[in-house]
């Protein structure tokens, strides 16, 4: 798969349905960066009229999530991937457009490189920050991944 905005979306649509029909969209992606959005919608609302919490979620494990793969995919390599832990911070409501960028793409580059050289796993945390129109943060969420060479 070539790893550019459109190809991606297509991918949320057959892989994650959930989060294209919430409203998740890759914008840009690169080597160091990728930017989703999401807007607050009915359909992704929670009870207090904010956009929930997991559709944030999505959205900003997808920032991680997608350099994690372009990576992988760099390498040439088998290896798989998983979320082994992630913490969120939730600091204002989610409300109308809502961007989330995640700016570790370097980090997981090491990591891929670290495994290959050892054969052993490695772990890394990526953090990806949500802001609103405004450019205000409303929350910021960091995912543990796991990545291992297959056999």
């Amino acid at each position: 798969m070539e790893f550019i905005p459109l190809k991606l979306n297509f991918f949320l649509f057959f892989k994650l349905p959930s989060a294209f029909w919430s409203g998740v969209r890759v914008k840009s992606i690169s080597k160091e960066q990728c930017v989703v959005t999401v807007k607050h919608r009915w359909f992704n609302q929670n009870p207090f009229k904010s956009m929930y919490f997991a559709v944030q979620a999505m959205a900003a494990e997808l920032t991680t999530g997608a350099l994690v793969m372009m990576q992988i995919k760099k390498s040439e390599k088998k290896i798989s991937m998983l979320v082994a832990n992630n913490n969120s911070n939730f600091s204002k409501k989610a409300t109308g457009l809502i961007t989330f960028t995640c700016n570790d793409g370097h980090l997981i580059e090491e990591a891929i490189k670290q495994t290959i050289a050892t054969g052993e796993g490695q772990t890394i945390w990526m953090k990806s920050v949500g802001v609103n129109e405004k450019r205000e943060q409303v929350s910021e969420m960091n995912f543990e991944w796991s990545i291992k060479l297959k056999a």
